[in-house]
């Protein structure tokens, strides 16, 4: 490939990843794969491609994964908002690490960035409603109600 042919490419990062997020969104798992790994290939030193990977196992519920992954981002890029926010909400769904996880999530709630802080909002408001408050089918909370 030419060096200008991979200079238009190049141009196209952000549209790779914005499709990547898109193709999440849409659960088609292979088509995201697919635009995060080419937009890694246009810039290999980039973290967004690893938050969309991180994103992905997110929409998935596959926490450990997630966490890992923006794990990697975020000590590789500490001020990366958005690896941040998903991490948290990664937490909050994690039963002993909820209290960190909305500890995280609070101190994104102040960003400067519009949409972190409605996502870090809304995850904490999900937080309260129904990880922390919820009752399980087998808690005795649950039991009580069911037989009075």
């Amino acid at each position: 490939m030419s060096k200008d042919a991979y200079k238009n490419y190049k141009e196209d990062f952000l549209l790779l990843l914005e499709a990547g997020f898109i193709a999440v969104n849409s659960a088609d798992e292979d088509s995201a794969i697919k635009l995060f790994k080419a937009a890694e290939v246009l810039k290999p030193e980039s973290t967004f491609p690893k938050v969309g990977f991180g994103y992905m196992h997110l929409c998935k519920l596959e926490l450990k994964q997630a966490m890992k992954i923006l794990k990697e981002v975020l000590d590789k890029e500490p001020d990366n908002e958005m690896a941040k926010t998903f991490l948290g909400i990664c937490m909050t769904l994690v039963p002993s690490e909820v209290t960190a996880g909305e500890k995280s999530l609070e101190a994104l709630s102040h960003s400067s960035d519009s949409s972190i802080k409605k996502l870090a909002d809304a995850a904490i408001e999900f937080a309260e409603k129904f990880v922390k408050k919820s009752s399980s089918p087998v808690s005795p909370q649950h039991s009580k109600q069911k037989r009075t």
